[in-house]
């Protein structure tokens, strides 16, 4: 079931996430709540407090990369890839800057340099254990879900001077005055659901916001 994403201002962003104590009937459901939920914000990546979820989880899919990714010399490890309870390792490497989105800040696209290769471990959809290095978007992916999960935001990568350019934009949002094309959730104004929605959807569509 799609579920509303919650913006930018909304606490849950920012609290501290649990460990998933176990698999469970209901864990299964919120796995495939968020992947359905990003598939239909045409996202690459979902972290559960961007659906007000407070456990150490995150889901990616970058199938609509896979060109992009083959083409810098990266392999495409299965999609859906599915992270409970992740460690980040190590983020090793050069700097690389690339221009990020978020779907809990809609419409706002910046610049944000992570280190290029990490290294993380965690647990799959089987509960089987990995410790995997990635590299290129798909480590820049991961970071950002990972993020997430620890109460961070791309914002935060930002200089002070660049979220105050932002800071109208960013205010906006808070108070629930957005376009986004998905059902979303502010703390002033509860959930708000899209004006229209577009079924014409190109297959690159989910390059964009994580």
């Amino acid at each position: 079931m799609i579920q509303p994403i919650y913006l930018l201002g909304s606490q849950v962003l920012r609290n501290p996430t649990v460990p998933v104590d176990g698999d469970s009937p209901s864990l299964r459901v919120l796995i495939s709540d968020m992947l359905e939920t990003m598939r239909g914000a045409r996202g690459i990546g979902l972290a559960a407090p961007q659906i007000g979820r407070s456990e150490r989880l995150f889901v990616v899919d970058v199938s609509s990369m896979k060109d992009d990714i083959e083409e810098n010399g990266g392999e495409m490890p299965p999609q859906p890839m599915i992270f409970i309870n992740p460690v980040m390792d190590s983020e090793f490497g050069e700097e690389d800057e690339f221009e990020e989105g978020c779907l809990s800040i809609p419409d706002i696209q910046e610049i944000v340099v992570r280190m290029d290769q990490i290294t993380i471990s965690y647990l799959d959809y089987d509960f089987q254990s990995h410790t995997k290095s990635f590299d290129g978007i798909l480590a820049r992916v991961i970071q950002h879900e990972y993020d997430h999960i620890e109460g961070i935001l791309f914002l935060d990568h930002l200089t002070a001077f660049k979220r105050r350019l932002l800071k109208r934009r960013l205010n906006e949002i808070i108070a629930g005055y957005t376009e986004a094309e998905y059902p979303v959730y502010t703390e002033e104004r509860g959930v708000i659901l899209p004006e229209f929605e577009d079924d014409e959807q190109s297959d690159d569509s989910s390059k964009g916001p994580l």
